[in-house]
């Protein structure tokens, strides 16, 4: 008797052909029959009228400390993801001494937006080395299954100490003991290594990240560690130093070039996307990588399906307004507060006749963009829209939707309009800003990345900027917008089976992840049963549900009918269930 048959649904196996309609029987966690499936359930569900795909690897997310007291990860789980994968841009929370705790914490903090408040509450360090980290978080029941990389930043304070600043070399010694340890890790488990070299990224104390500078023979003799195991890829986050004087993308792509090639022939991938401040800068990358697997190796792009971008509101951590004088003397007031103070037309006219201050500075957690990007709003308003127009949630509008369009019809400067569009909904109006891969006001050369053979679904961010993005929402929004409603409006877009591929077997088979990834005899029952005709992403909403009060974006989704993890069903009619069958997944 099967423990479970999925019936009459239109089944995708991720290979990338075509659906069919078939049963999917189930015992014991795995995949026993596809096709009539006559035998006898336990539970029987129809999937009529329904899609029937792979659970989704989502190789991009920051659930490094949410995973030791969050049970549940959300929202990854709720867009069908059924496998995470944990420390990328080279930040983690292990290995990690007990003196170093607060320094990886302001470091998450400033790098990925994650509240160091809810960091330092929620998180129980029952580890020091990283296998005891992989050790600590498995021991915690999950909705979903997850993968870890070693992270170079944290490896490098470990080994380190205080030397690990920036712009300080490591020596022979260090570089052969952060080697030796992440053989270690990899020996235990860990899917891979990775590195963030973004001009971006500081600390919540205005720091760069340790490794953010980090030499070839650092980054060379620590992929040595790959040397002779059979698992493991390296990933890589980079803006190759374009905000840096006397720095050049060539230069810096062959320093990742000899990082990848002393990884004995493993895997890699790279971060791929269109920035406004180099846009030419994702056809070198290709154009670079593709002469590198041409020689021998295999780096593939992880690629967003929609800009990498911010939210920015009254509500979030960033906004246009919130280096006026003005607002200042009342940002620590409660949101009801702010707006009622706000809607003051007295008020109002004094702010709007103030010059921002800057924000940033040494010792400040707000990066020198934000100041940046405030002094160029009136430039930058031509590309920030309100998200949720014409009563739906659009992330590829045009420019005829910008706040500097709407300003100009409305005779008002774009910090009026700006100012007016955030005190909407009692001021949890959300304004989107495209930062990058809009930098001609459309999606086209991300579909370009996205055709490309190499690339990879990624870039999710999932648990991360909970204050400014909700991109753990990518596998949803590549089904749904890509694969239907950009076609039906008359644009280019994604077959439906080639974005199941994307999101299933790609992945897998990147990872060297054989017992997932695809719906087949003997696979994991990892899969979901989608309503595609009704899939829909609804506006991003701050919850406060972290530690300590912190709060984050959500965004609630429509669609997915049922999700199951080794054949526990965890998701129901787009609500998590109580089953906790996810586990850490190790390699080799």
């Amino acid at each position: 008797m099967y423990d479970l048959k999925i019936t009459d649904g239109l089944v995708f196996d991720g290979n990338g052909g075509d659906g069919i309609t078939a049963n999917i029987a189930i015992k014991d966690g795995l995949i026993v029959e596809i096709g009539a499936c006559d035998g006898e359930a336990k539970e029987t569900i129809s999937a009529k009228g329904h899609i029937v795909t792979p659970g989704f690897i989502d190789l991009h997310t920051h659930y490094d400390g949410q995973i030791s007291w969050d049970e549940e990860l959300k929202p990854s789980v709720n867009h069908g993801v059924t496998t995470a994968v944990l420390g990328n841009c080279g930040v983690g929370f292990a290995p990690c001494r007990a003196d170093d705790r607060a320094k990886l914490i302001r470091l998450m903090e400033g790098v990925e937006d994650i509240p160091g408040t809810a960091l330092h509450e929620g998180m129980n360090w029952e580890w020091e080395t990283f296998p005891e980290y992989m050790d600590a978080i498995d021991s915690r029941p999950h909705t979903i299954d997850f993968a870890v990389m070693v992270p170079h930043d944290p490896l490098r304070v470990y080994v380190m100490g205080d030397r690990a600043v920036f712009n300080e070399p490591a020596n022979d010694h260090d570089i052969d003991k952060m080697r030796d340890l992440t053989r270690e890790a990899l020996e235990a488990g860990a899917l891979g290594f990775s590195i963030g070299r973004s001009d971006f990224h500081k600390s919540s104390d205005g720091q760069w990240t340790p490794g953010s500078e980090a030499g070839k023979d650092e980054l060379v003799g620590i992929a040595k560690a790959f040397k002779d195991i059979d698992h493991g890829v390296l990933q890589v986050v980079n803006d190759f130093d374009m905000l840096r004087p006397g720095e050049s993308f060539e230069t810096e792509f062959d320093l990742m070039e000899a990082f990848y090639r002393a990884g004995d022939g493993h895997k890699g991938s790279m971060s791929l996307m269109e920035r406004d401040f180099a846009p030419d800068d994702w056809k070198n990358i290709i154009r670079r990588t593709e002469a590198m697997n041409a020689d021998g190796l295999d780096v593939s792009f992880q690629v967003a399906p929609r800009a990498i971008g911010s939210f920015t509101g009254l509500n979030c951590t960033f906004h246009p307004l919130m280096a006026f004088p003005s607002y200042l003397s009342i940002r620590e007031k409660p949101l009801s507060e702010r707006v009622q103070i706000m809607r003051d037309p007295d008020f109002k006219a004094q702010m709007l006749s103030e010059t921002p201050v800057k924000l940033a500075g040494e010792g400040s957690p707000v990066p020198p963009v934000v100041d940046i990007m405030i002094a160029d709003f009136e430039n930058i308003a031509e590309k920030q829209f309100k998200l949720n127009y014409s009563g739906k949630v659009d992330y590829e509008q045009t420019s005829e939707t910008s706040i500097a369009s709407l300003a100009r019809k409305n005779g008002v400067s774009v910090w009026e309009q700006a100012y007016d569009m955030m005190l909407e909904e009692d001021g949890k109006a959300l304004i989107y800003y495209p930062v990058y891969n809009y930098y001609e006001m459309n999606y086209d050369n991300v579909l370009t990345m996205m055709k490309h053979p190499k690339a990879l679904p990624g870039l999710s961010d999932g648990g991360a900027h909970v204050g400014t993005i909700c991109d753990a929402s990518f596998p949803t929004y590549l089904l749904s917008h890509w694969t239907r409603d950009r076609i039906r409006k008359g644009h280019d877009g994604i077959e439906l089976k080639r974005a199941l591929q994307m999101l299933t077997a790609d992945g897998a088979d990147y990872l060297g992840l054989t017992d997932r990834g695809r719906l087949e005899v003997g696979q994991r029952a990892d899969i979901n049963i989608i309503d595609y005709d009704g899939l829909a992403l609804d506006m991003p909403e701050m919850v406060q549900d972290l530690p300590a009060g912190g709060q984050r974006l959500i965004q609630p989704v429509k669609g997915y009918k049922a999700t199951f993890v080794k054949g526990e069903r965890v998701i129901v009619n787009d609500q998590v269930t109580e089953a906790r069958p996810g586990r850490l997944v190790r390699g080799g």
